[in-house]
Protein backbone atom coordinates (compact mmCIF):
# COMPACT_ATOMS: atom_id res chain seq x y z
CA UNK A 1 0.00 0.00 0.00
CA UNK A 2 2.67 2.55 0.84
CA UNK A 3 4.64 1.79 -2.77
CA UNK A 4 1.91 4.37 -4.93
CA UNK A 5 3.34 7.12 -2.33
CA UNK A 6 6.72 6.43 -2.40
CA UNK A 7 6.69 6.66 -6.14
CA UNK A 8 4.94 9.90 -6.15
CA UNK A 9 7.73 10.80 -4.02
CA UNK A 10 10.26 9.50 -5.82
CA UNK A 11 9.09 11.32 -9.21
CA UNK A 12 8.76 14.65 -7.37
CA UNK A 13 12.14 14.05 -6.64
CA UNK A 14 13.34 13.39 -9.95
CA UNK A 15 11.35 16.01 -11.24
CA UNK A 16 12.65 18.72 -9.08
CA UNK A 17 16.29 17.61 -10.13
CA UNK A 18 15.32 18.03 -13.66
CA UNK A 19 13.90 21.67 -13.08
CA UNK A 20 17.57 22.22 -11.14
CA UNK A 21 18.88 21.28 -13.83
CA UNK A 22 16.98 23.38 -16.60
CA UNK A 23 17.29 25.91 -14.15
CA UNK A 24 21.19 25.76 -14.38
CA UNK A 25 21.38 26.01 -17.99
CA UNK A 26 19.07 28.78 -18.16
CA UNK A 27 21.34 31.17 -15.88
CA UNK A 28 24.13 29.90 -17.99
CA UNK A 29 22.54 31.18 -21.25
CA UNK A 30 21.58 34.82 -19.74
CA UNK A 31 24.67 34.96 -18.07
CA UNK A 32 26.41 34.50 -21.37
CA UNK A 33 23.86 37.07 -23.10
CA UNK A 34 24.72 39.66 -20.17
CA UNK A 35 28.13 39.52 -20.77
CA UNK A 36 27.98 39.78 -24.56
CA UNK A 37 25.59 42.58 -24.53
CA UNK A 38 28.18 44.65 -21.84
CA UNK A 39 31.23 43.62 -24.59
CA UNK A 40 29.23 45.03 -27.19
CA UNK A 41 27.85 47.86 -25.47
CA UNK A 42 32.01 48.61 -24.64
CA UNK A 43 33.12 47.91 -27.83
CA UNK A 44 30.65 50.47 -29.73
CA UNK A 45 31.47 53.29 -26.77
CA UNK A 46 35.27 53.20 -27.47
CA UNK A 47 34.02 53.59 -31.68
CA UNK A 48 31.72 56.44 -31.67
CA UNK A 49 29.56 58.97 -29.46
CA UNK A 50 25.72 59.02 -30.78
CA UNK A 51 23.53 61.93 -31.02
CA UNK A 52 20.23 62.68 -29.73
CA UNK A 53 18.19 61.06 -32.50
CA UNK A 54 20.71 58.11 -33.38
CA UNK A 55 19.72 54.65 -32.60
CA UNK A 56 20.88 52.43 -29.13
CA UNK A 57 21.38 49.37 -30.89
CA UNK A 58 22.57 49.38 -34.75
CA UNK A 59 22.84 45.76 -37.33
CA UNK A 60 26.34 46.52 -36.80
CA UNK A 61 25.87 46.04 -32.98
CA UNK A 62 23.70 42.74 -33.39
CA UNK A 63 26.39 41.14 -35.33
CA UNK A 64 28.98 42.12 -32.61
CA UNK A 65 26.64 40.76 -29.97
CA UNK A 66 25.68 37.31 -31.90
CA UNK A 67 29.90 36.98 -32.13
CA UNK A 68 30.46 38.11 -28.69
CA UNK A 69 27.50 35.24 -27.41
CA UNK A 70 29.05 32.62 -29.81
CA UNK A 71 32.23 33.15 -28.16
CA UNK A 72 31.32 33.14 -24.91
CA UNK A 73 29.11 30.04 -25.95
CA UNK A 74 32.03 28.29 -27.19
CA UNK A 75 34.17 28.59 -24.16
CA UNK A 76 31.65 27.17 -21.98
CA UNK A 77 30.48 24.30 -24.31
CA UNK A 78 32.17 21.71 -21.79
CA UNK A 79 29.98 23.09 -19.23
CA UNK A 80 26.85 23.43 -21.31
CA UNK A 81 27.51 20.12 -23.52
CA UNK A 82 27.78 18.13 -19.75
CA UNK A 83 24.24 19.78 -18.31
CA UNK A 84 22.19 18.76 -21.84
CA UNK A 85 23.45 15.58 -21.69
CA UNK A 86 22.42 15.47 -17.87
CA UNK A 87 18.87 16.90 -18.94
CA UNK A 88 18.73 14.47 -21.78
CA UNK A 89 19.41 11.57 -19.64
CA UNK A 90 16.90 13.01 -16.38
CA UNK A 91 14.01 13.55 -18.95
CA UNK A 92 14.67 9.62 -20.19
CA UNK A 93 14.64 8.31 -16.86
CA UNK A 94 11.34 10.58 -15.69
CA UNK A 95 9.86 9.24 -19.19
CA UNK A 96 10.54 5.53 -18.04
CA UNK A 97 9.69 5.66 -14.40
CA UNK A 98 6.52 7.21 -16.04
CA UNK A 99 6.26 4.17 -18.31
CA UNK A 100 6.54 1.38 -15.66
CA UNK A 101 4.33 3.36 -13.51
CA UNK A 102 1.61 3.11 -15.90
CA UNK A 103 2.31 -0.64 -16.62
CA UNK A 104 2.24 -1.08 -13.05
CA UNK A 105 -0.90 0.52 -12.52
CA UNK A 106 -2.70 -1.17 -15.41
CA UNK A 107 -1.09 -4.33 -13.85
CA UNK A 108 -2.72 -3.23 -10.48
CA UNK A 109 -6.13 -2.93 -11.59
CA UNK A 110 -6.43 -5.65 -14.10
CA UNK A 111 -5.14 -8.28 -10.93
CA UNK A 112 -7.36 -6.61 -8.73
CA UNK A 113 -10.86 -6.69 -10.78
CA UNK A 114 -12.85 -9.73 -9.82
CA UNK A 115 -12.97 -12.73 -12.14
CA UNK A 116 -10.17 -11.71 -14.32
CA UNK A 117 -7.14 -12.71 -12.08
CA UNK A 118 -5.00 -14.92 -13.99
CA UNK A 119 -3.49 -16.01 -10.45
CA UNK A 120 -6.79 -17.61 -9.91
CA UNK A 121 -7.61 -19.49 -12.85
CA UNK A 122 -3.55 -21.32 -12.48
CA UNK A 123 -4.48 -21.83 -8.97
CA UNK A 124 -7.64 -23.82 -9.85
CA UNK A 125 -5.78 -25.58 -12.69
CA UNK A 126 -2.70 -26.50 -10.79
CA UNK A 127 -4.23 -29.10 -8.51
CA UNK A 128 -5.96 -31.49 -11.97
CA UNK A 129 -4.89 -32.81 -14.63
CA UNK A 130 -6.42 -32.32 -17.94
CA UNK A 131 -9.21 -34.29 -17.78
CA UNK A 132 -9.88 -32.27 -15.00
CA UNK A 133 -9.16 -35.28 -12.47
CA UNK A 134 -7.37 -34.58 -9.11
CA UNK A 135 -3.32 -35.46 -9.72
Amino acid sequence: MNELPERRVLLARMEVAQAETQRHLGIIERQIAARAERLTITDRAKRRHHGRGASNWTNADERLFQEHVAELTLARRVEIDALTRKLERQDQAIAEFRSRQHAYAAWRSAAEAPGSSGCERNVRTLGADEEGSPV
